[in-house]
């Protein structure tokens, strides 16, 4: 496996466990012949549920048997200290002792992250990691952080966001200078708490082509490539939009099947229905980055189906090729402030 990029699976994570993490790691396998996966979990689960899709272990797909799951209610500190051979504490420690370049898992959030702080540690210059993840805009997509990590975030903590998120678009989406933007209720310099207003002042000193306060709607535009904000709202912001995109797409369904003539409209709409489906489909954007550990951690969304656990297994793919915690640390002196 030394000439593949190692993927250690949390397989006994997420609402739907192994009837979504297995078919995913088999799509993953398929769509990158460049990896190879460690699936974590009970080992004669996983073994059953492999040949029930007619596979089997091999030189790209292997098992590392744990006892343990941590569940989605479990506090931190107890999955921590208490659940040492759960899957995701394995997976975590087959990143430590250089096993495997990358975790990705559907668990509990707040363990995820307690674990992999404990674990791995913050890079030299960061406070505390920030969850970051891509949103569907109008054009392309936006990054955002933090979406849930820390709920409450001082100017420095948002100042190292910025660094970190610059430095995660440059490996993975490859833009050299992208435009950063500091979540606020205004544009005005005399708008938002103190917290903001401060981190303001220290972002325009820091050598990023950072574009000043963007709003909530500015999320969507696409003319931003990071936007950076607490925990808090990021992530009332983020739940806000999943669920603006179900309700859309529950009456639209609803519209297009009400009679025989919406139907017809909806026959001759297909085309564009399809693509918008596609173009805004959540699934392919899961997967959100730990950024600020040692290693790379990627969490995919509780919920995830195969399709979504299969993109949270490439972006993590595209981290580890990336190396984007090596990139992150690089550019951390030449931006980070006293």
């Amino acid at each position: 496996m030394d000439s593949y990029y190692r993927i250690a699976i949390d397989a006994m994570s997420g609402d739907n466990g192994l009837q979504a993490v297995v078919p995913a790691a088999l799509t993953a396998l398929k769509e990158h012949d460049d990896i190879a996966l460690i699936l974590v979990g009970d080992e004669p689960q996983l073994l059953a549920e492999l040949k029930s899709l007619d596979e089997a272990p091999n030189q790209r797909l292997s098992i590392q048997h744990s006892t343990q799951v941590v569940t989605m209610d479990e506090k931190p500190a107890m999955a921590l200290r208490g659940k040492k051979d759960s899957s995701m504490r394995v997976a975590i420690n087959l990143v430590k002792s250089g096993d495997a370049d990358a975790i990705v898992s559907a668990g509990n959030t707040g363990a995820l992250m307690a674990t992999g702080r404990f674990v791995f540690k913050t890079l030299s210059g960061i406070d505390r990691p920030a969850i970051c993840t891509a949103i569907p805009a109008a054009t392309g997509h936006t990054y955002m952080l933090d979406l849930g990590a820390n709920i409450d975030s001082s100017a420095e903590h948002l100042y190292q966001f910025a660094v970190m998120g610059s430095e995660l678009v440059k490996a993975i989406d490859g833009k050299e200078n992208p435009k950063i933007g500091l979540l606020n209720i205004g544009q005005e310099d005399l708008k938002g708490n103190e917290q903001v207003k401060a981190a303001h002042e220290l972002l325009q000193k820091g050598g990023f082509n950072y574009i000043g306060f963007v709003e909530g709607d500015d999320i969507f535009h696409g003319d931003v490539d990071v936007i950076v904000c607490d925990g808090f709202v990021g992530n009332v912001a983020l739940k806000t939009s999943e669920g603006l995109a179900k309700m859309l797409s529950n009456e639209l369904k609803s519209g297009y099947t009400k009679n025989i003539f919406t139907k017809i409209a909806a026959l001759i709409s297909l085309p564009i229905l399809n693509g918008f489906r596609k173009r805004f489909d959540p699934r392919r954007y899961n997967g959100a980055s730990f950024l600020g550990l040692k290693e790379i951690v990627i969490k995919s969304h509780g919920g995830a189906d195969s399709l979504s656990f299969a993109n949270a297994i490439g972006i993590a793919r595209k981290a580890v090729m990336e190396k984007v915690p090596e990139r992150i640390e690089q550019h951390l002196q030449e931006h980070l402030v006293d």
